[in-house]
This record gives structure tokens, C-alpha cells and sequence, in this order.
């Protein structure tokens, strides 16, 4: 997952750059980033502010030949410095002089690491550097550095003060490749510990032994065994299936023609987009565990490398927003602000899911999908009782959310294999199928816990003082 940040940040930068950069930049810089020669990074955080960009300090002065002169420190930067590209384009937030305070006052700037002469070859070495890089818990194939800017050249992009809404293209992009991380880790380390599982021999199953010619049968027979392992696959099936269908709106944003079905594509995937970064990031580290988990001791040695998508899927949780912010914005700015207290399109492409295929999860998942919208309205009459309430429920609604959408593509899971029976051979359709019932009985009754826990509010977080802790 490391190595997927220098291409995806590119990816990224380079998408931003086409749709807000002037056309004498987009000029400059456009062929090469495109071509991969030149990569791109994202220049957010401070030492000062991590999640309050309004903090940011980082200035920018004008220069008499229309460039900027930037200064300041920027922390946490992946890809921040490397050789594997000729050049790195920074992307970096930053103030202008008398700028507005806060966030409203933050404008983008590009800052390559190599200045650019006018025939479009690399130049001399900007004022741009790598202090240091961070020595992490894991993910150390994806450098993470300390980047000072001192009187560094950059470029404005977009119009001044409007930094950080031209970021969040990019941020939106970032966030959904993070989800994509999170499910590779989840899918490596399950088949890890699968392979494992049908090789380890420990003790008899609790019913007879299923192998009596061995000295003890597989741990896979063992309920717990397998409890962690559908667990595993449960996620890594089902988290692929939405993120396949985040892919397809992003594809109806970027091809069709008709403006009622690209806005449509528009608010699921801006929906769509906290719980893919948020949830699938969360069931990835306790998929990661339970791949470390059913290794038991020798998961706990580096060996095997299960402790190791373990230590790389922590970052995805903190990274491009944490769960927190992801929960906050989905509860808060898109429920609460964007949809006024509704659910919204994704709970009626569910309903119209239920109301025309007939599956064996139909009723759970109607009685899942009723609980959403209750637990919705709960939270939109509440917050409007007490501003803590958002915050206090947030993380909650947020996994309530992604339990309930992954229902929905584990029933269509169900649905699929049951019509495509013999393609694949038997046992691929019986899998997909056992593993739904798996999901259902097993997995999705955790938003009973979730409802419970949004339901009690926020007095018990809010009413211990700083000084009872």
C-alpha cells in the first residue's frame, strides 16, 4: 500500500492541475506529470495544525514577476522527496499577505522541487528541501517528510483565498484511494492467514476429527478459526463491491452526457466518499488483526509479514482526514447541511433493491435500512437540541452507515452468485453466498450496538471536567 501513494498522489495532483491550473501552467507542467516523469505531492499540514487548516502559517509573497515566494514548514508529507521522478510538484496551502484569517484566507500554490525554464527543462534547484523523514510505525516504503520552503518559487493556482476548496478535489481523491488501501491490506492479510489456517494442524475439531490420518486437523476446522476468517472475507468481498461502485459513479462523472445522471453520481459518491475512507479503513484494521490473530504466536513475528499490513493499516485510519473528521463530515456537513436530515439516494437505491429481488437477506436488510433512517431523524432532532450531539454520535452513525451499505452489496453478492451458478465452479458461488449469511447473522446485528450507543447521547462524554480525567 505504500508504494501506491507516489502514483496516486501524482494522479491526483495531476487531475487538480487540469482543472484549476492557468494554461501557461497547465503548459509547463501537464506533459510530464501526465507521462509519470514528474510526480506531485499534497502540502497541508503544520507543525501548529494537523486537522484546523485554518491555522496554517506558511506565507507567500508576490514577486515582480508574478510568481510567489513561499516560506514555512509543512509535516507529514508523503512523498515529500524521492528519486524515482525527475521532478515533484508541490501542492502547497499557504497565506498571502493580509489575507483573510482562518480558513477563508488560504490560498494553493505549486512549487516544484526543480525550477522550469522556459523550454521546459528542468532548471535549478528550487528553494525547497527535505529536513527529515519520519521514522514510522509502518508503511515505510511511502517516505514521509518535514519539507521547508525558504523563499521557494511557486505559481498560484486558482483565484487567491480559495486554496482549500481547489485542495479538496484532490483531498476527495486521496481519501478514496486510502479506502483502497485499507482493502488491500484486508484482502493480503486474509489470504495469509487462510493459507495458514488450512496448513497449521492444532488440536481436533470439536465434532471428530475431520483429518484422522494427521496428528491433528487443520485450524480451520476450529469455529473461532473461522469466525475470524469470513470475518476477513466478509470485508475484503463486500468493502471491494463499494468500492467497485464508487468507480462506477466517478466513471458517470467523467463520461456522461446527461447532467441529471452525473449529478446523481455526484452526491453518492460525495456520500459515499466518508464511508469508504472511514469504514473501510476501520474493518481493515481489525481485519489486519485477525490476520495476525489466527497466525497466534507466529503472527507477532515479522517472518510471516502478517504484523506488518497490521502496522501499515494503522495510518489509514489518521491519514487524509481521520475517522473522526470522516464521521463528522458524513453526520454533520452531508446529512445534516447537504441532505437535511435524510439518507438520501443511497437509502432509495436500497429500498428499490429490496422491492425488486428476492433474496434470503431482504428482511434483515429492510429491518437495517428502517433502523438507518430512524437512527437518522434521531440524530438530526438532536443535534439541533445540543451542538455535542453531532460529534457524540458521529463515529457511531458513521460504522452504522457502512454496516448498513455493505449489506446492501452483500445481498447483491447473494443475488449475483445465485444467477451466475457454474460459471466460476460451485464452490466460488457457494462461498460468496455462505459468507452473505455469514454477514447477516453475524456481522451487520453490530448496529444494534451502534444504535444504543447514538441513543445515549452525549452527557456521558461531555459532563466529566477537564480536571476528573
Amino acid at each position: 500500500p505504500g508504494w501506491s501513494n507516489y502514483p496516486g498522489l501524482t494522479h491526483g495532483a495531476r487531475e487538480l492541475l487540469e482543472h484549476f491550473a492557468s494554461d501557461e501552467l497547465q503548459a509547463k507542467v501537464l506533459p510530464k506529470i501526465t507521462t509519470g516523469e514528474w510526480s506531485g505531492t499534497m502540502c497541508l499540514t503544520e507543525p501548529q495544525c494537523g486537522t484546523d487548516l485554518g491555522m496554517v502559517a506558511t506565507a507567500a509573497k508576490p514577486a515582480a514577476d508574478g510568481s510567489y515566494r513561499i516560506s514555512g514548514t509543512k509535516i507529514f508529507i508523503t512523498s515529500g522527496e524521492q528519486d524515482l521522478t525527475d521532478n515533484i510538484l508541490h501542492l502547497v496551502l499557504a497565506r498571502l499577505p493580509d489575507a483573510p484569517a482562518g480558513t477563508k484566507g488560504i490560498s494553493l500554490f505549486l512549487v516544484p522541487k526543480f525550477l522550469i525554464n522556459e523550454d521546459l527543462s528542468i532548471g535549478d534547484r528550487n528553494g525547497v528541501a527535505a529536513a527529515s523523514i519520519e521514522h514510522k510505525m509502518g508503511l515505510n516504503s511511502s517516505a514521509t517528510c518535514v519539507m521547508n520552503f525558504d523563499d521557494a518559487k511557486g505559481y498560484l493556482i486558482g483565484e487567491p483565498n480559495q486554496g482549500l476548496k481547489i485542495m479538496f478535489t484532490m483531498m476527495n481523491g486521496a481519501r478514496l484511494n486510502t479506502g483502497i488501501q485499507g482493502l488491500a491490506a484486508t484482502q493480503a492479510s486474509y489470504q495469509n492467514a487462510l493459507a495458514y489456517a488450512k496448513e497449521r494442524l492444532q488440536m481436533r475439531a470439536a465434532d471428530g476429527p475431520k483429518y484422522p490420518n494427521k496428528p491433528a486437523d487443520p485450524i480451520i476446522v476450529h469455529p473461532d478459526v473461522r469466525r475470524m476468517l469470513l470475518t476477513q472475507k466478509a470485508f475484503a468481498e463486500g468493502n471491494r463491491a463499494m468500492a467497485y461502485y464508487a468507480g462506477q459513479q466517478l466513471e458517470v462523472i467523467k463520461h456522461s452526457s446527461d447532467d441529471q445522471e452525473v449529478q446523481k453520481a455526484e452526491q453518492l459518491l460525495a456520500f459515499l466518499i466518508p464511508i469508504i475512507k472511514g469504514f473501510i479503513t476501520e474493518t481493515a484494521l481489525e481485519a489486519t488483526s485477525y490476520g495476525v490473530q489466527v497466525f497466534g504466536g507466529h503472527g507477532y513475528i515479522k517472518e510471516h509479514g502478517q504484523e506488518q499490513w497490521y502496522r501499515d493499516a494503522r495510518i489509514f485510519t489518521l491519514y487524509e482526514g481521520t475517522t473522526g473528521i470522516q464521521a463528522l463530515d458524513l453526520a454533520g456537513r452531508k446529512l445534516m447541511y447537504l441532505q437535511k436530515g435524510q439518507i438520501g439516494i443511497m437509502a432509495d437505491i436500497i429500498q428499490e433493491f429490496i422491492d425488486s429481488h428476492d433474496t434470503p437477506h431482504n428482511e434483515s436488510l429492510q429491518k437495517a435500512l428502517d433502523a438507518w433512517h430512524d437512527i437518522t431523524g434521531f440524530v438530526a432532532k438532536s443535534a439541533m437540541q445540543d451542538a455535542n450531539e453531532i460529534g457524540a454520535a458521529s463515529v457511531d452513525y458513521l460504522m452504522m452507515s457502512g454496516y448498513v451499505v455493505l449489506a446492501y452489496f452483500w445481498a447483491r453478492l447473494h443475488n449475483s452468485a445465485e444467477h451466475n451458478k457454474g460459471q466460476l465452479g460451485a464452490d466460488f458461488y457457494a462461498g460468496k453466498q455462505k459468507t452473505a449469511a455469514f454477514y447477516f447473522a453475524k456481522i451487520l446485528p453490530r448496529i444494534e450496538s451502534c444504535q444504543a450507543s447514538i441513543r445515549s447521547g452525549a452527557d456521558s462524554l461531555m459532563n466529566i471536567q477537564e480536571s476528573e480525567f
